[in-house]
């Protein structure tokens, strides 16, 4: 599993199917997906989609590049699923996530870890406490 994972680090731009994964973790591709879940608590699709969303997510900070120019060199092949997935990971669309500007100057490190979308965490503007929430107490 560590290897397909690996692989899938080290190549989230290059298309990647299920069995040539299955193959580099020398099992089937039904026990590969299943596996792959047990294992890090996302399917492989998942885990690719978002590895190439938080690839998107520096790149869009980065510079003035266009949001197509980024959703190809990320690997997805249409501008139209770029933007859902990055909208379903982060929580807001790429050109309003690119208008928070430029990534502060801290190490490259934790900014990975603390952009990072997570499963385990809401994205932004999803789960947020209402003022009325915060009043009243939980409904």
């Amino acid at each position: 599993m560590l290897r397909a994972r690996d692989l899938m680090d080290r190549a989230y731009a290059e298309p990647l199917d299920i069995p040539a994964l299955a193959a580099v973790a020398h099992v089937s591709a039904a026990h590969f997906i299943r596996s792959f879940r047990a294992v890090f608590g996302e399917t492989p699709h998942r885990y690719l989609q978002r590895r190439r969303v938080e690839r998107a997510m520096f790149l869009l900070r980065q510079g003035d590049r266009d949001v197509t120019e980024i959703c190809v060199e990320v690997g997805f092949s249409s501008l139209g699923t770029f933007s859902r997935t990055f909208t379903a990971v982060v929580g807001q669309s790429p050109s309003a996530y690119r208008r928070r500007g430029p990534l502060p100057a801290v190490p490259s490190c934790f900014t990975m870890r603390w952009a990072r979308p997570s499963e385990h965490s809401p994205p932004a503007g999803n789960g947020a406490v209402s003022d009325k929430q915060v009043a009243t107490g939980p409904a």
